[in-house]
């Protein structure tokens, strides 16, 4: 079962590979949808030790940081062991 966890924003790491996909358009519709209807979903993170690292929910992630948050809900996941 996943286990929803409040983060603070500045604490989650995002790879670089993962930035590369931002959309600011998609921020920008999520943010307004944010603001109707609220978070729907939480983003997904895992922790490596030291750090959170966001494994889904980069454009939900920055949304929430366009409309001024400081802490988000995220699903703590495990890391895939391959």
């Amino acid at each position: 079962m996943l286990r929803v966890v409040e983060v603070r924003l500045d604490d989650i790491y995002v790879p670089a590979a993962r930035r590369k996909t931002l959309h600011p358009e998609t921020v920008r519709h999520l943010a307004e949808d944010i603001v109707e209807n609220g978070m729907k979903t939480p983003i997904q993170v895992r922790h490596d030790g030291k750090r959170y690292v966001l494994v889904e929910g980069l454009h939900r992630m920055e949304a929430a940081k366009w409309l001024g948050e400081e802490i988000i809900e995220a699903y703590l996941v495990q890391a895939r062991k391959h």
